[in-house]
């Protein structure tokens, strides 16, 4: 597994292309499958779903697919080729191992760049591992000189767009002229978190392949194939990381499981509260050059209060408990649909103030300790 920062690979983990069974998702391969079968292959896919599900990884695996997949020129006098019933193509395949060494002509992959205003900013920060917050009209370009470069091939090209979410207006509208009138053979693959992010005009030429959560079993599969170490409570991580592989990966890797169960644990005195316990939670996420950590704490702070508002509001915990003691936390601080709708109320003030802190660069210390002391407000209320 290589460890060189790549835009659309999740720290930590392979990067999408090296990885080459897609656990979780054979109906979404089998739509592809049937549609391929069909002869009706659509030019556009907009490949949607949560995030870390596996979505560019499927774009990888169907890629590989059609440029290893021989072309029907019509000419078989026994009928054409026979159905496909599979995606997979051996990891020795010559496309595969081109795919994987970034040098199959027939792919283009088009992702966010390098930070900065020059060329020559850019190019020194992509190779620093500082990259755009969007893909730039600068990158879509760059797919005539591709499809230029191709023409004279005469087989199939493929275009992963990882993701097509992360588009800003001039790119979006260039891939849209693509999307309107595409090259021969061409087929572009949009891997995209938010599809309501996206272009209407981009969504309605493109055919959608829904991804869904793993289950709490594919959930272990896909971690021990990306040669993540299991956590010793994987029904838990799969409960928080909400079937989402990428999500656990990040739990995984910067302790978020230790970090929701000290969250746990600070709220089970509530509405008593442990300040010293609470500052120091506090310091820890908020250290220097702790900004995944403080990220990682503020999500998960988020994810307890909707959990706490959900008990409320169905009459009992989640039927999956992410960590020792959480269920009857959650009993206790949110037992009616009336405290229920108080743990919303103060999510949503909670997330605004989180909002306003962060782009006015209060003090990541006292932005923590603000949370924590609103909710022990609402919680003796």
């Amino acid at each position: 597994m290589s460890d060189t920062p790549q835009a659309d690979r999740i720290e930590g983990a392979p990067h999408p292309r090296e990885t080459l069974r897609v656990i979780g998702q054979a109906t979404a391969e089998a739509d592809f499958l049937q549609a391929f079968n069909s002869g009706r292959l659509h030019h556009g896919w907009l490949i949607t779903g949560p995030r870390g599900v596996g979505k560019a990884s499927l774009a990888w695996r169907i890629a590989r697919f059609l440029l290893a997949t021989p072309m029907d020129d019509g000419n078989d006098m026994f009928g054409g080729p026979p159905e496909a019933h599979s995606l997979e193509i051996s990891p020795e395949h010559p496309v595969a191992r081109r795919v994987l060494a970034m040098s199959e002509p027939g792919l283009f992959l088009l992702r966010r760049g390098g930070a900065g205003s020059t060329e020559a900013d850019r190019e020194k920060n992509l190779n620093d591992g500082k990259f755009a917050a969007e893909i730039r009209v600068d990158e879509v370009r760059k797919l005539a000189n591709f499809f230029h470069m191709s023409a004279s091939d005469g087989g199939r090209r493929v275009v992963i767009v990882d993701a097509a979410d992360e588009m800003n207006v001039q790119a979006a509208n260039a891939l849209l002229k693509m999307l309107e009138e595409p090259p021969a053979n061409t087929t572009l693959l949009l891997v995209c978190h938010q599809p309501t992010r996206i272009l209407p005009t981009i969504r309605s030429r493109c055919r959608e392949l829904r991804l869904s959560p793993l289950s709490p079993e594919n959930m272990a599969l896909a971690l021990e194939q990306a040669q993540i170490n299991l956590h010793d409570n994987p029904a838990g991580l799969a409960e928080l990381a909400a079937g989402s592989v990428g999500e656990a990966i990040r739990l995984v890797n910067l302790g978020g499981m230790q970090m929701y169960q000290e969250l746990v644990g600070l709220y089970s005195t509530l509405p008593q509260m442990d300040r010293a316990r609470a500052l120091k939670l506090a310091e820890a996420a908020a250290a220097r050059g702790a900004d995944a950590k403080l990220n990682l704490l503020l999500s998960l702070n988020d994810l307890l209060l909707t959990r706490l508002a959900r008990a409320g509001t169905l009459g009992h915990p989640p039927q999956t408990e992410a960590v020792p003691g959480e269920a009857a936390l959650l009993t206790r601080l949110a037992p009616d649909p009336h405290k229920a709708r108080a743990w919303a109320q103060t999510a949503q003030q909670i997330s605004a103030r989180m909002q306003h802190g962060r782009a006015v660069n209060l003090d990541p210390t006292a932005l923590i300790l603000d949370t924590v002391f609103k909710i022990q407000q609402t919680a003796a209320g």
